[in-house]
């Protein structure tokens, strides 16, 4: 799909993240007055698992809204293990799907994991790709994988746009690989584009080359297109990683 505002000027952003998230981007972006077009680049999708017993887990760590989304007839013995959800986003689709969220995060997985004291068992629902994190002493953490991300390849409109410069959004590094690898089929030029990323690991992901890459100050799409604005409304930046 592809939007645009009528009264925007500069670089257009481009979205690529999976559905739902795409069309909210595409909304928050429309509200600040960019030329926007957004394209689901990836897409999730169930995979089969099997969820262990809820009595040997104290808390149910999740990173994704996808987990509650696409975690299936698994789920369903699990909503009695309180949620501890990345952010709102992950919060909101926990509750719809019948569970109790303890404690919703703000800055990434990390900081929710690392507060937990020893003993505490901990149950992680995850994608397929997903974020290392460090367990602290004394706390047990197993995990299940429930959804994977698939990659689609870049729709001749896409293509057509990105022949000249634009500002793309990035928020996952599964996204950044495949824009990478697409760019690198389709022989399109990575210099003449922007990136603007929603943290420091989709920022790697992304590899160089390009013209100017913005990491977002925390993770989160509001942060990320904030940074997305700046850029936009200013195509004479010189590169530089921030």
């Amino acid at each position: 799909m592809s939007e645009r505002t009528a009264a925007s000027a500069g670089l257009p952003l481009v979205i690529v993240r999976p559905e739902p998230g795409c069309s909210a981007s595409l909304a928050r972006a429309r509200a600040m007055d960019l030329a926007v077009h957004a394209f689901p680049l990836m897409a999730a999708a169930p995979i089969g698992w099997k969820a262990p017993d809820a009595n040997g887990y104290d808390v149910l760590l999740a990173g994704s809204a996808n987990v509650f989304r696409h975690g299936g007839a698994g789920l369903t013995g699990l909503t009695g293990v309180p949620v501890h959800a990345v952010g709102e986003t992950t919060a909101l689709a926990a509750r719809s799907a019948g569970f109790t969220v303890a404690v919703t995060g703000s800055g990434g997985l990390q900081p929710l994991l690392s507060v937990l004291l020893p003993g505490t068992r901990v149950l992680r629902l995850a994608g397929a790709e997903r974020v290392a994190l460090t367990v602290p002493p004394g706390v047990i953490m197993d995990e299940r994988i429930v959804y994977a991300v698939r990659p689609m390849p870049l729709p001749d409109e896409l293509v057509l746009l990105l022949r000249a410069p634009a500002v793309i959004a990035l928020h996952s590094a599964e996204a950044a690989r495949h824009l990478l690898a697409e760019f690198d089929r389709l022989g399109l030029p990575r210099s003449s584009h922007a990136l603007v990323t929603i943290g420091p690991r989709v920022t790697v992901a992304a590899g160089g080359g390009w013209r100017t890459v913005l990491t977002a100050d925390t993770p989160n799409d509001v942060a990320l297109l904030a940074k997305a604005r700046n850029l936009c409304h200013t195509p004479d930046k010189t590169s530089r990683r921030n």
